[in-house]
């Protein structure tokens, strides 16, 4: 494949990966060693089963298979150097993300959790171009990652609300969110507090009406942290200790009540409360789309 010279970074769409640690490898850097196209697998394929009625038929079955993101990377100059670096980026991570930026006037990112499965490897072509076959299977919905961070300060014998992300709170009592999820499914989330907080709650609100809350009978202690996600491959409660020792916190779990949830299609509240005032927390809400 020859690069026109003309097309701009900005013009294209642009493929990323990103192992746990936020590092990332550029795949889309025209200007760089390494280029991906070819690109398949970016839509979505379902397992339908119908029973006919008469002269209808009656869906059944509608179950979202699991995607397969196929492309070809090609390497440039040192290409068995950039290979390498290649191969040892995915070994060394424990886990990777896709992260798709589409051609759009507003640049959004869709990450995609992902292993690698499978990598070909042939010789330079004519143009001292190595070309390698990849294979992606896909093990997340697209999401995109909404962060609501704030935390309280102290200035000049005062407290301050220290806004981040664009965040939208609603009722400072509270402490809650309002959040539009206009993605294909419900939307998991992960919530970091930072202690002192005693016995936590977590509720969900529709058109005020409560559809889901979370009692926590449970002291997060200051410099400790509590985690709870509700993402299903990372479904957690936990109390994070200073020295990093973690403090499982299921058995502090109502099994009569749904612990985990997610919030719904369409807007939503999201509230935070204890029996103390809640001064520190990052809410991370995971909007998902089965195609982008």
């Amino acid at each position: 494949m020859i690069i026109n010279s003309e097309y701009r970074y900005e013009d294209i769409r642009n493929f990323y990966f990103e192992n746990e640690n936020g590092q990332q490898i550029d795949f889309q850097n025209i200007t760089g060693k390494l280029f991906l196209y070819n690109v398949t697998g970016l839509g979505f394929s379902k397992n339908l089963e119908y029973a006919r009625v008469g002269t209808t038929f009656v869906k059944n079955k509608d179950e979202l298979e699991q995607s397969v993101i196929q492309g070809e990377l090609e390497f440039y100059d040192t290409t068995y150097d950039e290979y390498k670096n290649f191969v040892d980026f995915i070994f060394q991570a424990k886990s990777l993300k896709l992260i798709y930026v589409p051609k759009t006037s507003k640049k959004v990112k869709y990450y995609r959790d992902i292993d690698v499965a499978q990598i070909d490897k042939a010789d330079e072509d004519e143009y001292n171009i190595l070309p390698i076959p990849i294979t992606l299977n896909c093990k997340s919905l697209w999401y995109e990652e909404n962060n609501f961070v704030y935390t309280v300060e102290e200035i000049e014998d005062e407290l301050r609300w220290d806004f981040e992300w664009d965040s939208r709170f609603t009722d400072y009592e509270n402490r809650s969110v309002l959040f539009e999820n206009n993605g294909h499914a419900k939307a998991p989330f992960l919530l970091e507090m930072t202690g002192y907080i005693l016995n936590p709650v977590i509720s969900v609100y529709v058109e005020d009406e409560l559809v889901n809350e979370l009692s926590i009978d449970v002291t997060i202690e200051a410099n400790e942290k509590l985690i709870y996600s509700t993402r299903d491959n990372e479904c957690e409660i936990y109390k994070l200790l200073q020295n990093g020792t973690i403090v499982n916190l299921f058995n502090s779990l109502d099994l009569n009540n749904e612990n985990f949830f997610k919030l719904p299609i369409g807007y939503s509240t999201i509230r935070l409360s204890a029996e103390n005032e809640i001064l520190n927390s990052k809410l991370t809400i995971y909007k998902e789309y089965i195609a982008v």
